[in-house]
């Protein structure tokens, strides 16, 4: 794995030289864009609106609108705005864990030690488990200051992105039901049915099977074959009433993932 990004984790006093990796990677297939006539691939280009002329990578600056003129900004000038912030991960407070709501959180990331941090990093890991707590950090990457939690994971701390709380939508605009338009009845019932499906979370058990059915399909092409109009088979209970679905769920025996 390559860093695509090195600082240092500032927790009080003490700073912790760190890398930065990405934990996710995609697993959805990498498809390219054709020309529907003759498979020629899409090509996407930088153009001048002005000439019409294709520009390089190293010839583009980041620049913004003041009073109708651009001000143009380079790296310095994004370092400058934060020295300190651009290669700290900043720790301001320590949590609960459980009291960050999950709609907050965004890309997860693994913190690696330098050599010169590794007694250090194995000391604040060992607090973040003792503790039970997570660190909350600010950091800059890609010239955007960011909020995150500093969490344990296995024997690795997970550098997790957060949303900043005016980035989350507020929900007085939907239309959503009251809490007396359940029956207890039906709430009884339908805990059963929660309870009936409850058991410890493996996320190795859910896999991406729509990628490997796609895949299926690739090959099938490849080798002239044709695929079928798919069929959308909608299943409907043959009760209509909420309380015999119910009823009639719990009497189902229920397929786990696998």
């Amino acid at each position: 794995m390559r860093p695509i990004w090195t600082g240092a984790i500032g927790f009080g006093l003490v700073n912790i030289p760190v890398k930065m990796y990405s934990a996710t990677q995609a697993s959805e297939l990498d498809l390219d864009m054709l020309d529907k006539k003759d498979h020629s691939n899409i090509r996407f280009k930088r153009v001048n609106e002005k000439t019409g002329k294709e520009v390089t990578w190293e010839n583009i600056v980041k620049g913004y609108m003041h009073n109708d003129k651009y001000v143009v900004l380079t790296q310095k000038d994004f370092e400058s705005a934060a020295a300190e912030k651009t290669k700290t991960i900043h720790i301001s407070d320590f949590v609960a864990e459980k009291e960050i709501d999950s709609l907050y959180y965004e890309t997860p990331y693994y913190l690696e030690p330098e050599k010169t941090g590794v007694r250090a990093y194995a000391l604040l890991r060992e607090a973040l488990v003792k503790t039970g707590k997570a660190g909350i950090a600010t950091f800059v990457m890609r010239s955007k200051e960011s909020l995150a939690v500093l969490r344990v994971n296995e024997n690795v701390i997970v550098l997790n992105r957060l949303r900043f709380h005016q980035e989350i939508r507020d929900t007085s605009g939907l239309k959503l039901p009251s809490k007396t338009s359940v029956k207890t009845a039906e709430l009884k019932m339908a805990i059963s049915l929660i309870s009936q499906r409850s058991g410890e979370f493996d996320i190795a058990r859910y896999k991406d099977t729509y990628t490997a059915q796609l895949m299926k399909l690739i090959k099938a092409k490849a080798k002239g074959k044709t695929t079928k109009e798919p069929k959308l088979k909608v299943v409907h209970s043959k009760a209509k009433d909420l309380m015999e679905q119910l009823k009639e769920s719990l009497a189902t025996k229920h397929k786990k993932a696998s």
